[in-house]
């Protein structure tokens, strides 16, 4: 059995990063993903669990989150009538395939590989965040045929490299071609599912040695973190949902596009050594 004292120490971290990333998921609409993964880093790392392996566990781990937390969205949005079912079956499988590709490749990678690619990828997701125009736009209609068949892996490829649902990707991506941003937040919850079932399928399969894995750690889930999170984002997602309405999202959201920069631009300069 693990050291009572560390458990102690790794559940108040969690508890902590679960109830942050719920506030944040309800104030400002943010998937847990790009919150989750740099927190259960710092977090692991913190209590000396900073093996070679250490990012293809909060990747896995925070996908893990994600299947109950998009599937809990998405049959709320249906509820609504806001999911495009259309987008949804058309683009799954594609998004699928992708995030199958993602678990081989982040399978491979070296946990400070790993972190780069988050760093940089971090950076672009916060510059939209914070620049991003409703009104931009790419075409009126999401794409068909040859640029679906990119696309779509593309969305499921890079989301799993970053251990992310289909938010940060899929809302833009449907934006910037005509569809109301709504629709597109409710659609993109069921392409996180896609993503995130197949993914953490794969993951749970990973070997990583036991010296290097928190405890009770399954492949490379960490159920602690996974039980834990999603018990708190419960009971704090309805707190951000009352702040969001009881204030201005729009000038928080440009906050957490500085505070997601930052957070990838340090992510970037410990994979670069500096």
């Amino acid at each position: 059995m693990p050291d009572t004292t560390l458990l102690l120490q790794m559940l108040a971290l969690l508890m902590i990063i679960g109830a942050f990333a719920g506030v944040l998921a309800g104030l400002l609409g943010v998937g847990g993903g790009i919150v989750l993964v740099p927190s259960f880093f710092y977090a692991f790392q913190t209590l000396g669990y900073d093996g070679p392996q250490l990012m293809q566990i909060c990747l896995a781990t925070s996908l893990a989150t994600i299947i109950v937390t998009s599937l809990r969205s998405v049959l709320s949005h249906h509820k609504k009538g806001a999911v495009d079912w259309q987008i949804l079956r058309t683009w799954a499988i594609g998004i699928a395939v992708g995030a199958v590709l993602g678990v081989l490749v982040a399978s491979s990678l070296r946990s400070t590989t790993l972190q780069g690619l988050f760093g940089g990828l971090g950076i672009i997701i916060g510059l939209y965040l914070g620049f991003g125009r409703s009104h931009w736009r790419l075409a009126e209609q999401m794409p068909r045929g040859l640029r679906r068949a990119i696309l779509s892996p593309a969305v499921g490829f890079l989301s799993v490299l970053m251990g992310i649902g289909g938010g940060s990707f899929g809302v833009p991506l449907m934006s910037l071609y005509g569809v109301p941003i709504h629709r597109a937040v409710a659609t993109a919850a069921g392409f996180g599912i896609t993503i995130a079932v197949p993914s953490v399928a794969g993951f749970l399969l990973l070997d990583v040695a036991p010296e290097n894995r928190p405890p009770f750690t399954i492949g490379a889930v960490n159920m602690v973190a996974f039980f834990v999170v999603i018990a708190m984002t419960l009971v704090t997602t309805p707190w951000g949902v009352r702040l969001a309405h009881a204030m201005d999202p729009k000038p928080l959201k440009r906050v957490f596009a500085v505070f997601l920069t930052l957070v990838a631009l340090n992510m970037l300069r410990k994979a670069l050594g500096w």
